[in-house]
């Protein structure tokens, strides 16, 4: 299975200049925008690289057109569920929301030293029907939300990358190419705990708003990265924020 793990476009957020500034959910901006319908042409028409006879001793290459995805999983996020509708349109697939997907900490806010970090709830399922019509929803989006919990911690983030990592090697055995609308924090703790590495404070991985990171999964339990944070699709005007712990959830 290919998988691709892919940054959202730049948030408002992103764009502060103060992150005691920070929405709780932002949506992309004018940038963010460009970025995600950048993204959608090179998964739609880009030409990637695949080996004729991987087997064979020199390996011959020729050029694939397109990157063949199959299933599309997007976070819950505003500033992601945005990112895929492009996509979704130029593939013509239908994305499913997939929860665990999103960045790390959840919704919440920092109020400061009177009410400290406060989770909100996020997106209700109504809302993101209405806006979203062919996004395929999981139960979890509820009437009342799909968070509604407090700040997550580091501890249940690194359980929830692990659980990610455990459902997508699971899934390599389907023969999809798979990509992932998701985070730049949860990008890294995923990768890390594909590697088994969760818990290191010596490795990080760090994307650009649409960045990619190609990685193949196989049914044996071996991967193999083919990209990291490639933004070939962007011109230089268009790369923007690269990603990092001390930006989580923005």
């Amino acid at each position: 299975m290919d998988l691709f793990i892919i940054r959202h476009g730049q948030s408002a957020n992103n764009a502060l200049g103060n992150i005691k500034d920070r929405q709780v959910d932002p949506p992309l901006t004018d940038l963010g925008v460009q970025q995600a319908k950048e993204l959608a042409r090179f998964l739609m028409d880009g030409d990637i690289p695949e080996l004729t006879d991987p087997s064979a001793a020199n390996n011959k290459i020729k050029m694939r057109h397109g990157f063949g995805i199959t299933s599309l999983y997007v976070s819950p996020m505003y500033r992601t569920l945005q990112t895929v509708q492009p996509v979704a349109e130029s593939l013509g697939l239908d994305p499913t929301v997939w929860v665990d997907l999103h960045e790390e900490g959840g919704m919440y806010l920092n109020h400061g030293e009177s009410r400290g970090l406060v989770g909100y709830p996020g997106l209700t399922r109504q809302e993101m029907a209405t806006e979203f019509r062919s996004y395929k929803l999981p139960e979890n989006v509820t009437d009342e939300g799909w968070w509604n919990k407090p700040h997550e911690g580091m501890a249940s983030f690194m359980c929830r990358a692990e659980r990610v990592s455990e459902s997508l090697t699971s899934m390599a055995v389907e023969k999809d190419n798979v990509a992932l609308i998701t985070h730049g924090a949860f990008m890294d703790m995923l990768l890390k705990a594909l590697l088994g590495q969760t818990s290191s404070q010596q490795l990080r991985f760090r994307h650009h708003n649409t960045g990619i990171t190609r990685v193949n999964l196989r049914d044996d339990g071996a991967l193999e990265f083919l990209s990291l944070n490639q933004v070939a699709h962007l011109d230089t005007d268009l790369v923007s924020d690269l990603s990092s712990a001390a930006s989580a959830n923005i």
